[in-house]
């Protein structure tokens, strides 16, 4: 019998779902993931990478990235960035400057544009209008949506507005029949609102006042509204960014009464805190705010205790120059991070003890791909999948410098960071696209179509408790 001639074997330690298979080697062909095993001698490749000491983890999934909140990143930074950084597929979201994603035909058109621009592959979240726009919904599954995301903050009225509570009922109920899962900006508006305005009122200048106009009841009330809603509809509810740990208890309690329900955390959430504005100021600048530092250490116990379901960048590539004003209420929110996100949380989670291996690439790998209906190519190292695959060193040490990164934003939170564990090689459907120096090119990342399962059952099903006609 003819042996089997693989196009790549990289052998090294590998990170499975279940355990590290120490002195193994993953085998690939055609973009695939063709065998994985202990190292053998006998296995005939046209490549091998020898990676002995290093791990070999599946690519990284950044399900929350923002390519076009500033329209001089794109795709290409982006992804160039996510490549650099160990992320193989980013999960892009609807609200870019100058459009809302909200129709079947802007979709289609953006998918276009990353198929000609996009180094790493790429899912893509749909959004809707916030007035008569239910109808494209269904549309916008068919299209691969891996999911849809709202707001119930008002960020900017055109491009990241605020979908009020009766819509949102409705627009649940459609979602839900579609299998999609769908996202929200938890913050209660008129919290947030009224609290930005005492804090002017008052000619606060402590950078803080950004944490304090934004507490955090703003976001726990938002987010037990979306939690009812889910409740009653019966479709899956994704939370985005939550930045302390009681919004995690009122997810548990809320799965115990049988409500579709993940959510994640954000890099910054775990590493920065409010005390850190006064250095950092605009930089600092996210909506939700940072926390307390004891909300961050909560925060790694529920990591630890398996209590959050993804780590996302939520990464948002702005320019300095929109971070420069005195007055923090002046200055665009959000940071880049999605090169930071895997050499971060490898550094201050697992090499610190705080996480183990395992539980990194569940967080990053497979549990994205699980939520966004990618589990059937990307987020695990085993055969048939995708050989979306990082080689990591364990042993290397560097300090992170933001003139280094591929973000077109150009700076950093995490400037001057000290990080242990350097990505060395990532590979995207067994093509190199970084080894040290990005080698991908924009068009080698391809649309990711999500298969979710449709809800088949009508409204009236057990699952779903409250019908909108």
């Amino acid at each position: 019998m003819e042996q089997k001639v693989y196009d790549l074997v990289i052998e090294g330690n590998i990170v499975l779902p279940d355990r590290v298979l120490y002195n193994g080697s993953v085998a690939i062909k055609d973009g695939k993931i063709a065998s994985v095993s202990k190292i053998s001698h006998e296995r005939r490749s046209h490549k091998v990478l020898k990676a002995h000491g290093k791990y070999v983890l599946p690519g990284a999934i950044d399900a929350h990235v923002h390519s076009y909140s500033a329209l001089t990143e794109g795709f290409t930074a982006a992804t160039r960035s996510a490549a650099a950084g160990g992320v193989t597929t980013i999960i892009e979201m609807p609200y870019d400057a100058d459009q809302l994603i909200c129709t079947k035909e802007r979709y289609a058109a953006k998918k276009q544009k990353l198929s000609q621009e996009a180094v790493v592959d790429v899912a893509m979240l749909a959004t809707i209008k916030p007035k008569n726009g239910l109808d494209q919904i269904p549309l916008l599954a068919e299209e691969g949506a891996c999911g849809f995301k709202v707001s119930m903050f008002n960020t900017d009225s055109v491009r990241f507005p605020r979908i009020d509570d009766g819509e949102l009922l409705e627009a649940f109920s459609l979602i839900a029949k579609t299998g999609c899962p769908v996202g929200v900006h938890a913050e209660t508006d008129e919290i947030v609102r009224k609290y930005i305005e005492k804090y002017k009122q008052k000619g606060e200048t402590d950078p803080r006042a950004h944490c304090w106009s934004r507490p955090k009841v703003a976001e726990s009330t938002a987010v037990l509204t979306a939690l009812e809603l889910a409740y009653w509809t019966g479709v899956h509810l994704h939370i985005y960014h939550c930045t302390f740990p009681r919004i995690f208890e009122l997810v548990q309690w809320f799965r115990q009464q049988g409500t579709k329900v993940t959510a994640e955390t954000c890099t910054h959430y775990l590493i920065l805190s409010e005390e850190d504005m006064p250095s950092l100021h605009a930089r600092g600048k996210i909506n939700p705010p940072l926390r307390t530092k004891e909300d961050v250490e909560q925060l790694w116990i529920q990591l630890s205790q398996g209590k959050i379901d993804l780590v996302t960048s939520d990464h948002a590539p702005w320019t300095i120059d929109r971070k420069n004003h005195a007055d923090i209420f002046q200055n665009s929110s959000g940071a880049p991070g999605v090169e930071t996100l895997l050499p971060l949380l490898y550094s201050e989670g697992v090499a610190k003890g705080r996480i183990s291996m395992l539980t990194l690439v569940h967080l990053l790998s497979e549990n994205p791909a699980k939520t966004f209906g990618l589990s059937h190519c990307k987020g695990r190292i085993e055969e048939g999948m995708d050989a979306d695959l990082v080689v990591l060193d364990p042993n290397q040490s560097w300090v992170l410098n933001e003139s280094e990164l591929h973000s077109h934003a150009g700076w950093s939170p995490y400037h001057g960071f000290t990080v242990q564990g350097k990505i060395i090689n990532t590979f995207v459907r067994g093509k190199l696209v970084y080894d040290g120096t990005v080698i991908g090119n924009p068009g080698d990342g391809k649309f990711i179509h999500a298969e979710h399962d449709a809800v088949k059952k009508s409204l009236q099903s057990d699952t779903v408790r409250c019908s909108v006609q």
